[in-house]
């Protein structure tokens, strides 16, 4: 067994072979004046199953395209099998038609990804809304952990949350808050929201009453833009919480994003390392190692 990574995933790659005791063999790639991806693999991996981890945050198209090349070049060399780790799959989020004519985009980068020869598929609280489970999606054997159990403990470990509250901003969320509150031992809030455009969202919530005089942790799957967690920040601020802070597993954190949810109330920001940033405080390399050893190895 061995394990690779592209442009995406190298760092996390080390991390994971570094848990399993495993050799890492890196790739290189670079893009030609005209836009085309360059992708080489640097060993050899014929008879050997490879781990393959490529997260695709922020860089969706070029990421993706990279991913194919790797996965398809690793099967032309002989790997005997191919495990795509993918922490951040994108277009996760287009899972309907919600216009004529409109892509429902996770199903055909499922497809890519599967097509280029896969025999399993891993990520990180992939955006699950109208699809309730990841082997929904693909054909071949897929998994999805989650790693709100390591933030709320992160959390809680650095911060001393004084009568913990766990928050979703929104119905979606709420599948992220139940393991967070589950971890910290605690209760937990769904708020709603209303979209207004990509940028803009209106938060609401049936009863605050609750969040008085409590520290609160607010958590989501993905802090893009910031409007939502910065909206739910400001909601419970006005509603009376002692502190508030916001968590992630994806931070892609779009422009000011983290300036967002900060100046609305947040005493901290925590993601974790699916998508390396300013705030990524936890690593997914010890959750991916573990299962793969359990579960899939």
């Amino acid at each position: 067994m061995k394990v690779t990574g592209g442009e995406g995933g190298k760092i996390l790659a080390l991390k994971i072979a570094k848990y399993l005791d495993t050799e890492y063999i890196d790739t290189l790639s670079r893009t030609f004046p005209d836009g085309e991806i360059y992708v080489r693999v640097m060993g050899s991996v014929k008879g050997e199953d490879v781990i393959l981890v490529q997260s695709m945050g922020k860089k969706p198209n070029k990421l993706l395209i990279e991913y194919l090349l790797i996965a398809d070049t690793l099967k032309d060399l002989g790997a005997r099998n191919i495990i795509a780790v993918i922490p951040y799959l994108p277009y996760a989020r287009q899972d309907a038609r919600f216009n004529p004519g409109e892509a429902v985009s996770i199903k055909t980068v499922s497809k890519l990804i599967e097509k280029v020869g896969v025999s399993a598929v891993i990520t990180v609280d992939m955006h699950l809304h109208r699809f309730k489970s990841i082997q929904a999606i693909f054909s071949v054997p897929a998994y999805n952990l989650s790693a709100m159990g390591l933030l709320a403990e992160y959390t809680a470990s650095e911060f001393g949350l004084s009568k913990p509250l766990v928050a979703g901003p929104d119905e979606e969320a709420e599948q992220w808050a139940k393991i967070a509150a589950n971890a910290l031992q605690s209760d937990y809030l769904v708020l709603g929201k209303t979209r207004r455009g990509d940028y803009e969202v209106e938060i609401r919530g049936k009863s605050l009453a609750v969040v008085q005089a409590r520290d609160v942790l607010i958590v989501d799957d993905i802090i893009s833009t910031g409007g939502t967690m910065a909206k739910a920040v400001e909601a419970l601020k006005t509603a009376g919480a002692k502190r508030i802070l916001a968590a992630c597993t994806h931070p892609l954190l779009i422009e000011d994003a983290l300036y967002k949810v900060l100046s609305a109330g947040a005493e901290a920001v925590v993601g974790t390392d699916t998508v390396p940033s300013p705030i990524s405080f936890v690593s997914v390399a010890p959750l991916i190692a573990s299962f793969l050893k359990e579960t899939v190895l």
